[in-house]
């Protein structure tokens, strides 16, 4: 199970500039990065989807987070809601609530997976086999820089 080994205290001194970079200590291998794979897609494409084509895509990509489950490198995993369920809060004076998204894009972000890696090259390999569960859509890989996993439980 990934766990980082950055204290709340220590979020503030992490997300210094110099600090922003530093590499999570992963209790069981300090060697591996968390990475977030960021999921995109046309949401008007997704939303068409009949129910049986969305539960055979997420059956696929369940075999997918089994294995990494398995590996004890998957860490959270999130499905969003729909762009239509968004509110958005513009920073102005004073702030702005908005209904839906703020950003206007071909494609929408639909979800997300962390994931343990040793390095890019094996979180695009996870990236990878996500694109080939999935049909279309973009995946964008991102190292972690600070996690708090909080304490909500499912």
């Amino acid at each position: 199970m990934y766990r980082p080994a950055v204290s709340a205290q220590n979020i503030s001194d992490s997300l210094s500039a110099p600090g922003i970079l530093i590499r999570l200590q992963i209790e069981r291998n300090p060697s591996l990065m968390l990475y977030a794979i960021l999921c995109y897609h046309d949401e008007d494409t997704v939303g068409s989807w009949t129910r049986e084509q969305d539960a055979a895509v997420m059956e696929k990509l369940a075999i997918v987070q089994d294995k990494l489950t398995r590996q004890g490198r998957l860490g959270p995993v999130a499905r969003l809601l729909p762009t239509t369920a968004a509110t958005t809060l513009r920073k102005d004076d004073p702030p702005l609530v908005l209904d839906g998204p703020f950003a206007e894009t071909k494609e929408q972000l639909l979800g997300f997976y962390i994931v343990d890696c040793k390095n890019l090259d094996e979180a695009l390999d996870v990236a990878k086999d996500l694109g080939a569960a999935n049909p279309g859509g973009t995946y964008e890989i991102r190292p972690v820089g600070v996690l708090n996993p909080g304490s909500v439980t499912t």
